[in-house]
């Protein structure tokens, strides 16, 4: 009894006192914020979803449809050259060309044919610087060969072969012209009491040009019978 009776007067004391503690806190100042927890684990998976109500079903033929082609892309860079490939069946002939222009007039039977050979038919020295004539003919198709003049006429155009031989017995220098133009030179000085020399040349003649041989300060070109001194031309190939 005595300690209800304590009890109730302590309350009674107590009580004013709560009041005014809860008075002062709610017109004091807030607190400083608590420092944040650390983060929570992750939860457990969730059960799997019902599946789905299916799309719609096209209706009336629609598909699909192809977009636009799109612009040319640029070139790219030329590749590496491949392997070469087996030959091809030949081709069909061609159209026939158009007929070439009309040759050189030329002799029927004769017009590729065309030789000489003549010598010297006097003992004498020819004349310095002057044309060498041989006057013996051996071989003179058509006459082509002067003897008159000593000059070779060409009739049939194409390449022709010259050829001398020269008995002498002293210093000689020989010619070999075409119209007037030097075509080679051929010199030979004595050693022996009497020798032989020679030259040749193949050149290309036209119709009309001429060849003939000349002498230089050494003319020692003779034409004796135990020694005669030979010219000789002939065709190789007419054109």
């Amino acid at each position: 009894m005595l300690a209800r009776c304590f009890l109730v007067v302590l309350l009674s004391w107590a009580t004013p006192l709560l009041v005014a503690m809860e008075t002062c806190q709610a017109s004091g100042r807030h607190g400083i914020p608590g420092i944040p927890g650390l983060p929570g684990r992750d939860g457990r998976d969730g059960d799997k979803g019902d599946k789905g109500e299916a799309g719609a079903v096209l209706h009336g033929g629609l598909v699909p449809q192809k977009g636009e082609t799109g612009e040319t892309g640029p070139a790219g860079f030329p590749g590496k050259r491949g392997q070469s490939g087996e030959p091809g069946e030949p081709g069909n002939p061609g159209v026939g060309g158009r007929p070439g222009e009309p040759g050189e007039p030329g002799i029927v039977g004769v017009q590729h044919q065309a030789a000489f050979s003549v010598a010297r038919g006097t003992n004498e020295y020819p004349d310095k610087s002057s044309i060498i004539r041989f006057t013996k003919v051996i071989t003179n198709i058509n006459d082509d060969y002067n003897t008159e003049t000593g000059r070779f006429l060409c009739r049939v155009p194409g390449t022709y072969y010259f050829v001398y031989h020269a008995s002498l017995e002293d210093r000689l220098c020989v010619l070999m012209k075409l119209d007037g133009g030097l075509l080679a030179s051929f010199c030979d000085h004595r050693r022996t009491r009497r020798q032989v020399t020679s030259g040749s040349l193949a050149v290309y003649l036209s119709r009309g040009q001429e060849v003939w041989l000349e002498t230089k300060d050494y003319r020692g070109m003779r034409g004796r019978p135990e020694g005669y001194s030979i010219f000789s031309g002939f065709l190789l190939h007419a054109h």
